[in-house]
This record gives C-alpha cells, sequence and structure tokens, in this order.
C-alpha cells in the first residue's frame, strides 16, 4: 500500500510540473479550449475516470463520442476519460461483454445462451441477449466506475495528507 501511495504521488508531482509556456499551452489558447478539460487536478481527474469507465462499459459504437457528449454536463478531464474508454477494446470487448450477459443473466433470473463468436449467432440471438447483456452492463459501468471514482478520490486525498506529513517532519528535525 506504501509504495502505491508513493507511486500515485509521484505521478501527481510529475503531472503538476510546469515549465513557462508549453505548446499544449499554446494549442488551449489557439483552440480557445476550457482549461478544464485538461487540467490535472483530483476533481477533474476522478471525474474523468468515473466517465471514462462508464462509457467504457456500455456495448456500443462511438463510445469516445458520448464521453465528448458529456462535456457541456460536467467538467472533467477529457484525456483521462477518452483513454479509460479504451479499456473496451478489440481484445477485451469479448470477455467484458460475455461477464456482463451472464451477470445480466443472473440477475434477471434467465437461463444465458451458450454463447458463439460468429456474426450469425449474433444475428439470430440479439434478441435474446439485448436485455441481459444491458442489464448486466448497466450494474457494471455504474458499481466499478462510481468504485474507481471513490478508490482514486481517496488515494489522493490519503497521498496529499501523507506529504504534507512527511513535510512536517522534515521542517521539524531541522529544528
Amino acid at each position: 500500500m506504501v509504495n502505491l501511495l508513493y507511486f500515485h504521488t509521484m505521478v501527481r508531482k510529475i503531472f503538476k510540473k510546469k515549465t513557462g509556456k508549453t505548446k499544449l499551452d499554446k494549442f488551449i489558447k489557439k483552440y480557445n479550449i476550457p482549461r478544464e478539460f485538461l487540467s490535472v487536478n483530483r476533481k477533474a481527474i476522478t471525474k474523468g475516470l468515473l466517465i471514462g469507465i462508464f462509457w467504457g462499459f456500455i456495448p456500443m459504437p462511438f463510445q469516445m463520442l458520448a464521453v465528448l457528449a458529456m462535456t457541456p454536463i460536467a467538467r472533467f478531464n477529457i484525456p483521462i476519460a477518452i483513454s479509460m474508454v479504451w479499456l473496451s477494446n478489440p481484445i477485451t470487448m469479448p470477455f467484458m461483454y460475455y461477464m456482463e450477459y451472464i451477470t445480466g443473466s443472473f440477475i434477471l433470473n434467465k437461463p444465458h445462451l451458450s454463447v458463439e463468436l460468429t456474426m450469425h449467432w449474433f444475428e439470430d440471438n440479439l434478441g435474446n441477449i439485448f436485455i441481459p447483456l444491458y442489464a448486466g452492463t448497466l450494474l457494471y459501468a455504474v458499481f466499478v466506475s462510481v468504485g474507481v471514482y471513490y478508490g482514486v478520490n481517496w488515494l489522493w486525498i490519503r497521498s496529499v495528507k501523507t506529504e504534507k506529513r512527511h513535510a512536517k517532519r522534515k521542517r521539524n528535525a531541522k529544528k
């Protein structure tokens, strides 16, 4: 746990380092992008994780556009959110969606079908798997994204407190 807190503190410090005018600053100014969409603070990062992971679990095309559609509603770190959407990629999608379908079938108390990874099977059975799939999807999307939101929020706050404690000890040791 200590190593995780140290790693998180290091990552936070790296993100916070800023040296004068960077290319990113020029890009933001040129295209009049609100600073909140790229800011690196606890609230922006955790909201970005929440939104990105939520949409990443939803089986739909254009998940990144769904993340961008959230920008008028909430201020969050867009690059973090878009990168979290890519947790569901062509390699992980079959496993995620199968897990969501099995969970949805369990929740709805429906027997689950034996799944074949062929387009023909999906065309024939889409009506049978649609409701259980989205029931499981909703469960995972909400609970995982909210869990990550609160988990990272807690880790961030804890690392700041730990860093302040260490700084106080150093100051007291120098006296």
